[in-house]
């Protein structure tokens, strides 16, 4: 068995880590994990022959290679490396954030701000589990002086155990809603496992970052030193404050710095008012961190949304809102009242199931159908088995598949509409966009 220290010592001569026997570069170590549907320790071999360094196993299948380095849990001596690499480099600052909704945007625009100043790690897409949060972490170098980590979760404790490996010095809740329910059990089950960052931080004497547009989160941040930010003026004390501005299909925003009490406005390309107090966790941490206003504003100017997250598309024959990413009911909700207050002309729904409410399942979904009912667009599609028991009214059609909409459209195509796309990853509205 391989100890942690010659583990580490190992790395810091290989230091990249991959996961995927299809991604191996040369030089690289190779971690064997185990998931429902596979075993990396099935790969070891081909991952070696393809040029990795070593590989990390769990298995003791009588290796004869000594670049085969066996240990009794491949995750849990990643997790463990990760922990040992941050301690390795803890002099530099890091930043955990999770939240309900709106947290990778608030990384992404976070990071984006950090970056005109400092040296920044941050997260990669939505590397945020038990497997992304080691492995981003082991992607500090000395060369960083900034680092942002995003951290999600489906379950309690799920938060604890990614600030035990990441040590965040500061921390941010964006929001607490209603999500993977069926893990959690209840919506308080949910605010007590987010909230943990909040105790990690309140032990290790850290600082917070705080939305007081959130009561919940101001309730749960009681004595720890927090830095504030509110689309409210008048809230003291607060770092920064801010509102929506007047704009094009895409959201500005009037933010005032209160140093100073001076004012900025900034055009994003971001869409939906839901996004302000994503825009102005992002701006309270660059100011916090001494990041000049003009590189604020132009950062976030410039930040352009992937991954199907808060996009507009105008093709040759609709407008898109795309923001097919992810899907809750408080996301969802946030979603479709800009949709309602924004749009105009002929209008679509295109809305996939939302996934992992367990027992709170049909009740959402019926709840969804009546917000759909009020907005009354020219044309909804749902999709998912979820809504199977649920009586469709005019104008509402219901697929249990994807493609089953997609063969839909082809038959019925979609003209000079203003369409929302939105619904859990796994509907995979994005490959629709082709047919729009």
């Amino acid at each position: 068995m391989i100890s942690l220290e010659q583990l580490y010592n190992l790395f810091l001569k290989h230091p990249v880590i991959t996961t995927d026997s299809r991604n191996c570069s040369a030089g690289s170590i190779f971690f064997a994990l185990k998931g429902e549907q596979f075993n990396g320790n099935d790969f070891v071999q081909q991952v070696l022959a393809a040029g990795c360094a070593y590989a990390v196993c769990d298995e003791d299948r009588c290796w004869t290679d000594e670049r085969c380095l066996l240990t009794e849990d491949c995750l849990g001596t990643l997790q463990a490396l990760a922990a040992r690499h941050r301690q390795e480099l803890n002099h530099i600052p890091l930043i955990a954030l999770t939240g309900t909704n709106g947290k990778t945007t608030t990384k992404e625009l976070t990071a984006a701000i950090l970056d005109k100043k400092f040296k920044t790690l941050y997260t990669q897409g939505n590397l945020n589990n038990h497997i992304g949060v080691p492995l981003s972490l082991l992607k500090l170098t000395k060369e960083h002086q900034m680092a942002v980590i995003e951290m999600g979760a489906n379950h309690p404790g799920e938060i604890h155990a990614s600030a035990l490996l990441a040590d965040p010095d500061y921390g941010l809740i964006t929001n607490v809603g209603k999500a993977h329910l069926e893990g959690f059990g209840s919506p308080e089950n949910i605010l007590a496992t987010k909230t943990e960052l909040y105790e990690y931080i309140r032990q290790k004497g850290g600082k917070i970052f705080v939305n007081l547009d959130h009561s919940n989160l101001v309730k749960k941040s009681q004595g720890i030193q927090r830095i504030a930010y509110s689309s409210r003026e008048g809230e003291a004390p607060v770092l920064v404050s801010g509102r929506t501005a007047e704009s094009s299909a895409f959201l500005g925003v009037e933010w005032t710095d209160q140093r100073d009490r001076k004012r900025y406005i900034v055009q994003s390309r971001l869409i939906g008012a839901y996004n302000l107090e994503n825009l102005l966790a992002a701006i309270c941490i660059g100011l916090y961190f001494d990041v000049p206003p003009a590189d604020i504003n132009e950062a976030l100017k410039n930040y352009q949304p992937s991954n199907n997250r808060s996009q507009w598309q105008q093709t040759a024959n609709n407008r898109l809102i795309i923001d097919a990413y992810n899907a809750n009911p408080g996301s969802m909700k946030a979603a479709l009242e800009h949709f309602e207050a924004n749009t105009s002309g002929r209008r679509a729904l295109i809305l996939g199931s939302m996934k992992e409410l367990g027992e709170y399942c049909q009740h959402e979904h019926q709840r969804l159908l009546e917000r759909v009912q009020e907005i009354k667009p020219d044309l909804a599609l749902l999709i998912g088995k979820e809504f199977e028991n649920i009586e469709a009214p005019e104008n509402v059609y219901f697929f249990e598949t994807t493609q089953q909409c997609a063969e839909y459209i082809k038959t019925n195509p979609l003209k000079d509409y203003t369409i929302l796309l939105k619904g859990s990853r796994s509907n995979k509205l994005e490959s629709l966009l082709e047919l729009l």
